[in-house]
């Protein structure tokens, strides 16, 4: 090829336009405000850990693509869509920057936790702003449900979902339902939400409307919407009323669900108004006649009733003869006993039995009733003067015990009384706790009958000789028995005799032959000064005793037999005389004896 083929002609460079003007700067001020916009409206600012718009440019099995206006487009894991099922290109969604670029110089995204930050802000702005929410029911929980707010779960607690109480929260399961956002807790990631709230402010005109209109004696129809030990509530139509329980019948029950249930609807009358407390009381039974004005007129004093027991008290039962009639047997009138005893020993609440009436006032409405009416009188029975005829023995139970004697229950409403003189011929007893107790089973013998005024007199030691017959023999005046000091007073000591017989003697008289005074509990030579059958004492002394003549025989029988007023002095003048020679101061021992019997005779009384 020619050289001149080879040699190509180049256009003039213009080196001074290429020196003076650097890189970008060939462009006009129009040209540089019209690239500045473009680039304004495909590339935004993005700050990390905000929530951003992007637009969904590319969707596959796994991911999806997102477009936030950045250098770099965004890729989400598809799962984080799975609430959009119609998801497709196009459609604009809300997005977290996690990163701007990772490692890979990929930005990083998750609109998992938009959804959070963003339903985090609804929940706020909608309790700030008391907006309604609609709620969607997911599940049921203790005490409560488990709603959705912005994919939110929330607590519905079971008391803020209706104005009454709900009992089966299952029903709501799966279903919508209106609520508002009552507290936030940001710390336990918790928000609890009302229903019932918004029913509240339905019902505020309704209420205030009722409460305005009401009155003394009005009739209203209610729900029963909750139930007590004490009584009911019952919604009224957005204000609610106490119904005690008390006053729902005229008969009584034991619980308000034996005549009434939740949910029933029911008349009730008003029967008080608190308007400061906003406090209505109810009546059921109120709309129905007072039992007792229509209670039959054959039933009268005397007349036979049968009823149900309701109540059982310490002092008696409630025999209820139809519902709001009842009747007290008092516990003196349920048996001819006159020991009171626990009502339940004899009845029991909700026993069938039957009753006498003994008292009936229809204008205060009061009855009275008996139970041992329908039986006899055990005092007046014809075969009682042969049953307890005296000298007859029977055996009965302790049912009391006084200072002066007991009392012994021989069968149902016979009771006699042992005097504490009877218990015993030889042992002195001060109470007869000493000897018996309650309750303990005893052998008497009647000793005295009075029908007509219900007295009953009984024995214990009649059941045996009076051995003071023997004794008398035994213990004459003038000898010597071998006796223990069971105690010492300030004048005189208690000896204890052969056969278990007590005797006395004066202070001074247990003085020995050394001049010493003998304590409790020696045993000694005591000679006889008195024996007093009648009052069942012997006077004993220690003291060397010389008698002036051994007795005869005649004077022993003399003595064996009844003191008269003529030979009762003569024995007072041997005593005397022995004591005469034994002392030396009759005036002394004079004393002791009057004081001595003074105080036997004061206690036999």
């Amino acid at each position: 090829m020619s050289k001149e083929k080879q040699t190509q002609t180049l256009p003039d460079f213009d080196w001074e336009k290429a020196e003076d003007k650097g890189f970008g700067t060939g462009y006009s001020s129009a040209d540089r405000s019209r690239l500045e916009a473009m680039y304004e409206t495909t590339i935004s600012p993005v700050q990390e850990k905000e929530v951003v718009k992007g637009i969904v440019v590319g969707i596959t099995d796994r991911e999806v693509i997102l477009n936030i206006g950045f250098k770099s487009d965004g890729i989400v894991s598809f799962n984080e869509f799975r609430d959009l099922p119609g998801l497709k290109i196009g459609d604009e969604v809300e997005v977290y920057v996690e990163n701007q670029e990772d490692a890979q110089g990929q930005l990083v995204l998750s609109r998992k936790k938009a959804k959070v930050i963003t339903a985090w802000d609804n929940i706020q702005k909608s309790f700030d702003e008391d907006v309604v929410i609609d709620a969607n029911v997911k599940r049921r929980t203790k005490g409560g449900l488990i709603v959705d707010i912005f994919g939110i779960e929330a607590f519905l607690p079971g008391s803020q979902i209706d104005v009454k109480p709900i009992r089966d929260f299952d029903i709501f399961v799966g279903k919508r339902m209106e609520v508002k956002v009552v507290k936030i807790n940001y710390a336990n990631d918790n928000v609890v939400v009302s229903h019932k709230i918004l029913i509240e402010k339905d019902l505020e005109a309704q209420r205030q409307q009722i409460l305005n209109n009401l009155e003394k004696g009005q009739v209203l129809e209610g729900v029963i919407k909750n139930m007590t030990n004490f009584g009911v509530f019952i919604d009224l139509g957005g204000v609610d009323g106490l119904l005690h329980i008390t006053d729902i019948s005229w008969g009584r029950i034991n619980h308000p669900s034996d005549l009434l249930a939740l949910d029933q609807k029911l008349n009730v009358v008003v029967l008080d108004f608190d308007e400061e407390k906003k406090r209505i009381s109810l009546g059921l039974k109120q709309l129905q006649s007072h039992p007792w004005d229509s209670l039959e007129e054959e039933i009268q004093v005397g007349s036979k009733v049968t009823g149900r027991i309701v109540n059982v008290a310490d002092y008696g039962a409630f025999l209820e003869i139809k519902p709001g009639v009842e009747g007290l047997i008092h516990v003196s009138e349920m048996s001819w006993s006159q020991h009171l005893r626990n009502p339940q020993e004899f009845m029991n609440v909700n026993d069938e039995i039957s009753a006498v009436v003994l008292t009936l006032d229809r204008q205060e409405r009061k009855m009275s009733l008996g139970i041992k009416q329908l039986t006899e009188d055990p005092w007046t029975q014809s075969s009682l003067k042969d049953k307890y005829a005296i000298g007859t023995r029977h055996k009965g139970v302790v049912r009391n015990l006084t200072n002066f004697g007991l009392f012994i229950e021989l069968e149902e409403g016979i009771d006699g009384l042992v005097h504490v003189s009877d218990l015993s011929w030889t042992k002195k007893i001060k109470h007869p706790s000493d000897f018996v107790k309650v309750n303990d089973e005893l052998e008497v013998v009647v000793l005295e009958l009075d029908a007509d005024n219900r007295r009953l007199a009984l024995g214990h030691k009649q059941l045996e000789e009076n051995p003071w017959d023997t004794f008398e023999t035994i213990f004459a005046v003038g000898s010597v028995h071998k006796s223990t000091i069971v105690a010492k007073g300030d004048k005189f000591a208690t000896l204890e005799l052969p056969y278990g017989i007590e005797g006395i003697a004066a202070i001074k008289n247990l003085t020995k032959e050394d001049g010493t005074v003998a304590e409790a509990g020696e045993s000694l030579d005591f000679t006889v000064l008195e024996f007093l059958k009648d009052e069942k004492k012997i006077v004993l002394t220690h003291s060397e005793v010389k008698p002036s003549a051994t007795p005869t025989a005649a004077e022993k029988k003399e003595e064996r037999a009844p003191k008269s007023q003529s030979s009762k002095p003569a024995a007072d003048a041997t005593v005397k005389e022995s004591e005469k020679s034994t002392f030396g101061d009759l005036s002394v021992l004079s004393a002791l004896k009057e004081q001595f019997e003074e105080s036997e005779k004061k206690e036999k009384k």
